[in-house]
């Protein structure tokens, strides 16, 4: 049974005890949607200042929405538009302080006022993406990108 941990307050420490828990509840399971469904719970209770977190899966060529934790979101993206689709496009976390800024945004959630995303493969093929808005700008630094992209490369493993 998992129970909610109270973190140290140390970032680093932090994060890497996250991707312990991650290991831990997901190495025995084979469902895909079990395993991203509680890593969306996982990071929902971790992460602080956050407004959603979950996942899109590319089918037929766009992205669709997966497990998530917040509120309502955007059903599609297309390949290319807004964070998470250019996050697809480039093959590259996107770290956006600033949605308002960056060309094409998709206003799922006006409340969202920073966003990381970062791509997941499966089999050198497109998986789709872990998506993180808050309602703070300027919430995620190069720490929490380092991290979520470990998140993410745990992730791939644990779903091939």
């Amino acid at each position: 049974m998992f129970q909610a941990t109270a973190y140290s307050g140390q970032r680093i420490k932090d994060y890497e005890l996250l991707l312990k828990q991650l290991t831990a509840l997901s190495e025995d399971e084979t469902d895909a949607l079990a395993i991203l469904s509680n890593a969306s719970a996982l990071l929902n209770q971790f992460l602080d200042n956050i407004n959603w977190v979950g996942f899109y899966l590319w089918k037929n060529d766009e992205l669709v929405l997966g497990p998530f934790q917040g509120l309502p979101a955007c059903i599609r993206i297309e390949y290319g538009k807004g964070v998470c689709g250019t996050a697809i496009k480039e093959g590259s976390t996107q770290l956006v302080e600033d949605v308002t800024a960056f060309p094409g945004h998709i206003a799922c959630d006006s409340a969202s006022k920073s966003e990381v995303v970062v791509p997941l493969s499966v089999a050198d093929e497109i998986y789709g993406v872990l998506d993180i808005d808050s309602p703070t700008m300027s919430r995620f630094d190069e720490t929490d990108k380092v991290y979520l992209e470990k998140f993410a490369r745990e992730l791939e493993k644990l779903l091939q």
